[in-house]
């Protein structure tokens, strides 16, 4: 068995980059930026008014009443210079004029009729956003390799953007293997399951930004697996195998490959769950195992890495957390654990029951309480690392 580190350092390394597609901003939530993205445009243009209030110099206004002369709002600015003992009305993002040093906000201002006064000192400078305060023409808003999140896609409109460089999606097919499976809603026969990941996985490829396509339920099959797999890498970036790549006599996903002429990676991994999770880089496929928790969990350390990896993003995950235990664990074998945990009031509380086969305690967890290999037995309060689900 190799270590998951090294099981993550070869998947990684091996993730081809995709090219990239042009998207309306709309649409580029989620996908991850090909190219940096630069300003086209300066923000805010002109130097404007944070509140509404006056816009004055802050010396004449010290020494005495000034003159109301017009106003300035958004979109209508005051055209024409202003002489020394005027001011100007104005509104929140309105630009100031240039002669103006700072704003008097008007719940200091005193008013009569146009002449103007203050009830509170005013510094130059008060209330006034600058030219280019939140950025300026040519500077990157963000890195190539940045997840668009809907706050990023403010910033790119903002910065003059209506469409936007992304990665192409990857296709990632995935077949479920097994003569014991039936979809979800189907009538299962007295010694038949529901193949339960499928539906989870279609929903976690889509959530970093890959396109999944699913292949069904293969029988136990040789032939028909190879088939199934040979059809799906004609036009798959990544195909995905669920079940079968154990070492039962019905586990025939290897030979399968082995049939299409594909080499193997790597086959067993020190981990828990899942410790038969197989990969090969050449086309690239990746074996996970079929229990369903164990296959939640590797596409967590693995598929899902790998899927943001090939879009060329500067940090695939998981990210590892620090945490304070919330409950004592037992001493970890030779294999990293990943113990289906919930967080609560800031500490992380491993479930009592563990089995790989339970969905529920899966779907009651919000995290993997993360146990390093041979890690001693740990008690409450002690500093451990897990990762968010």
């Amino acid at each position: 068995m190799i270590s998951v580190e090294e099981a993550r350092a070869r998947l990684l390394g091996a993730a081809p980059k995709l090219g990239a597609e042009r998207v309306p901003l709309a649409e580029a939530c989620g996908r991850v930026a090909a190219e940096p993205i630069r300003a086209r445009r300066t923000q805010p243009p002109f130097a404007s008014s944070a509140m509404d209030g006056y816009a004055v110099r802050a010396a004449e206004i010290a020494a005495g009443p000034v003159r109301v002369v017009g106003q300035s709002a958004a979109g209508r600015r005051f055209e024409r210079p202003l002489a020394a003992g005027e001011a100007v009305r104005i509104f929140t993002g309105a630009p100031v004029p240039p002669e103006a040093d700072c704003v008097l906000i008007q719940e200091d201002a005193v008013r009569d009729g146009d002449m103007l006064s203050t009830k509170e000192a005013v510094r130059a400078g008060d209330h006034i956003r600058r030219e280019g305060l939140d950025f300026s023409d040519g500077e990157t808003l963000f890195e190539a390799g940045t997840r668009l999140e809907p706050r990023h896609l403010a910033l790119a409109g903002a910065g003059g953007h209506a469409e936007i460089a992304v990665a192409r999606r990857p296709r990632v097919a995935f077949l479920a293997t097994g003569d014991e499976l039936v979809p979800p809603g189907a009538p299962t026969g007295p010694d038949q399951i529901v193949a339960s990941i499928t539906p989870t996985l279609a929903a976690m490829i889509a959530g970093v930004g890959g396109e999944g396509i699913d292949l069904g339920i293969a029988p136990d099959i040789q032939s028909e697996i190879a088939r199934r797999a040979g059809e799906a890498l004609k036009t798959a970036d990544i195909l995905v195998t669920l079940g079968g790549a154990s070492v039962g006599d019905h586990d025939l996903v290897k030979p399968a490959l082995g049939d299409l002429g594909i080499a193997i990676d790597f086959w067993r991994v020190a981990v828990r769950p899942g410790k038969p999770l197989m990969f090969a880089s050449d086309p690239m496929v990746l074996g996970l195992p079929g229990n369903p928790v164990s296959g939640v969990v590797c596409s967590v350390l693995f598929l899902l890495p790998l899927i943001e990896a090939m879009q060329g993003h500067k940090s695939p995950g998981p990210r590892i957390e620090t945490g304070i235990l919330g409950a004592s664990v037992r001493a970890n074998g030779p294999r990293r654990d990943h113990m289906r945990a919930r967080l609560e009031d800031g500490r992380i509380i491993p479930f009592d029951v563990q089995d790989s086969s339970m969905l529920s305690i899966l779907s009651h967890a919000d995290a993997l309480l993360v146990r390093p290999p041979e890690a001693p037995a740990a008690e409450a309060g002690e500093i451990c690392q897990y990762i968010r689900l």
